[in-house]
């Protein structure tokens, strides 16, 4: 392996866990991103070189000799970069960064954990039970975990836990032993063409699960599956199938309650860390994964539940008081905003309280694809407040923009810039609130949920006269 590698985009959640790893295996790393963020800064002060603009003079010495050197990138960063057309024109390995995936998880126990939303959620759980069960495990996570701190988990033992994200296709350098499909609803239209072609590739994605191996679906799914070498296991929310959960009782703090009936037995009286119905079905699916890899102990289940902390910006609570709650969600995608308001209207409806919703559309191809479903999403909460679109590795397309959900939107709703989004928030009328996006919107949370704890304090002072 060369000791010497250089991440063009590594600021990537994906990117950044395969830097840690080769730091980690004593490997010299050094990358181009576009953008400053708490996770590249971590990433410096972990021993990586990062510069923040795209220029061949920033290459440093170390990394100019093709001998020593491993090129690594993700296809969110455009054809014509200079840096890595730089790399390819002298003859470096360039390789993607699913490709760097799929050759670590060789000879490894793959759990891989696929769908188009609700993956990375339930890839992190996947983690924690496989540490808490067996004492190790490793994985490859798309988020940073709050158990263990970090997106990349390295243990003892042969499982490995991975995100297989469908983005490019790149799931498909993977060859599982357990596969878990969340969902294939519509997305990436702007690599896929098609719902259609989409399906097609979780079908080969299945195809590619090894003889003897598990697939875990969720109960509705409609995808092809034609791999007659595995075992199907379907799984739901209060709804029969091979694994579900049933009684669940919400608690006061907002988490649930349940019992989890698997084929073999039933697991009673779980409860889970974080809050929110959809987490408990990413939780069925989780435990389903693991009871396919080997035996579980209930009551080590039972406790790493509870323990579990969840995924920084999924469901993340910044502030919950009587009078004001604050949580952020990376929700991109109309299906898991929708998953995440019903959520929060459940845990919040006794005494129904106002809920306002905050959104930060992701691509200028995903808006145009779903600007009708986000609008209906959206609406399911009291009122509405909407940023630009975050371009990520998009050209802008004329025409496209917020204002084209802000106009089919059925409640109160307004646009402001992200400059001005914690000032809005803090100055407003508002009971719970949740922003939502997948761009650069958490550099705002630390800020919006210190005006709403000012807010807050002033409305219990003032109680309190």
């Amino acid at each position: 392996m060369k000791k010497r590698v250089y991440f063009v985009g590594i600021g990537g959640i994906g990117m950044s866990a395969l830097a840690r790893y080769f730091m980690h295996e004593g490997c010299l790393v050094a990358g181009y991103d576009r953008t400053r963020t708490p996770l590249t800064e971590q990433l410096e002060a972990e021993g990586a070189q990062v510069h923040y603009e795209e220029s061949l003079e920033a290459i440093g010495e170390e990394f100019r000799n093709k001998e020593e050197v491993l090129v690594v990138y993700t296809p969110a960063i455009p054809a014509d970069h200079c840096e890595l057309c730089w790399f390819r024109s002298e003859g470096f390995e360039v390789v993607k960064r699913s490709e760097i995936l799929g050759h670590l998880a060789a000879g490894k126990y793959v759990m891989a954990v696929s769908g188009t939303h609700g993956k990375t959620s339930t890839t992190t759980m996947v983690a924690w039970l496989n540490h808490c069960l067996t004492g190790g495990g490793n994985a490859f996570l798309g988020g940073i975990s709050r158990n263990f701190n970090s997106n990349l988990v390295l243990g003892s033992g042969n499982r490995f836990a991975v995100e297989a994200d469908e983005y490019d296709r790149s799931f498909l350098r993977l060859f599982p032993d357990v596969a878990v499909v969340t969902a294939t609803d519509a997305d990436h239209l702007d690599i896929y063409g098609t719902h259609e072609n989409l399906k097609a590739a979780f079908a080969q994605f299945i195809r590619q699960i090894n003889a003897g191996g598990s697939l875990i679906i969720k109960r509705g799914v409609e995808v092809q599956i034609d791999n007659p070498a595995i075992s199907v296991y379907r799984y739901a929310v209060e709804a029969e199938a091979d694994f579900y959960a049933t009684n669940l009782t919400l608690c006061d703090d907002g988490r649930y309650r349940f019992d989890i009936v698997c084929p073999d037995r039933t697991i009673t009286d779980c409860k889970l860390g974080i809050i929110g119905k959809v987490n408990v079905e990413n939780c069925v699916a989780a435990v389903a994964a693991v009871w396919a890899a080997g035996e579980v102990d209930d009551e080590l289940l039972r406790k790493a539940l509870e323990e579990f902390g969840g995924v920084k910006r999924r469901m993340e609570c910044y502030l919950n008081t009587p009078r004001t709650v604050y949580i952020d969600d990376y929700a991109h995608h109309p299906e898991e905003l929708r998953a995440t308001i019903t959520s929060l209207r459940e845990i919040f409806s006794e005494p129904r309280r106002k809920l306002t919703a905050i959104f930060q559309p992701h691509l200028y191809t995903r808006t145009r694809d779903f600007y009708t479903e986000f609008a209906e999403a959206l609406s399911l909460a009291d009122e509405v407040i909407l940023i630009p679109i975050y371009p990520a590795r998009e050209e802008p397309i004329e025409g496209v923009s917020s204002e084209m959900i802000a106009e089919l939107l059925t409640v109160p709703h307004r646009i402001v810039s992200k400059e001005r989004l914690a000032q809005e928030v803090g100055a407003s009328q508002v009971d719970v609130v949740v922003s939502f996006g997948a761009g650069n919107i958490d550099q705002h949370c630390n800020d919006i949920a210190s005006r709403l704890a000012e807010r807050d304090e002033r409305l219990r002072a003032a109680t309190e006269e």
